[in-house]
């Protein structure tokens, strides 16, 4: 079955990534900004639709209603819920579709996500596959841009 959605448990993965919005507190804005960032540029490398979850009571004020896009979906908790069992829900739901990748340090959750038909990820084993692809883009925008170049130069 072909993979059709990656559900991140979003502040697991924040903490486990340190590098990303380095000096900031893993709760705050500008570190869930910069992990929407990430993951859309890793939604670019790959093709493949993610869903950020996050727990809370709700998206917390002044967050703008359109912070997920086509590519990442953002969706908070609300009040009485937890990301862990909107991952759940979702890996349900998306069954009849394909796999899921589920992305969570959390044992239970990703057992869960498996029983389901899912697959699971470790935070660490995630941030390497992002990292490496996002690494494999940037060489093939390099070289895309070298041929480009090159092509432009014989062409005067």
């Amino acid at each position: 079955m072909a993979l059709v959605r990656i559900l991140v448990d979003g502040f697991s993965l924040l903490h486990n990534w340190p590098e990303l919005a380095p000096g900031k507190p893993r709760h705050s804005a500008a570190a869930r900004h910069e992990l929407i960032r990430i993951l859309t540029r890793y939604h670019d490398a790959t093709g493949t639709p993610i869903t950020i979850f996050f727990d809370g009571s709700g998206a917390p004020p002044n967050v703008p209603k359109n912070e997920s896009t086509a590519s990442v979906e953002v969706l908070f908790s609300k009040a009485g819920q937890t990301a862990d069992e909107m991952i759940e829900r979702a890996a349900y739901r998306f069954q009849p579709y394909g796999e899921v990748l589920a992305v969570t340090d959390d044992n239970a959750e990703r057992d869960t996500v498996i029983a389901l038909g899912g697959m699971a990820s470790s935070c660490l084993s995630f941030i390497s596959a992002v990292e490496s692809a996002l690494g494999e883009l940037a060489d093939d925008l390099k070289r895309y841009n070298r041929t480009e170049h090159n092509r432009f130069r014989q062409s005067r």
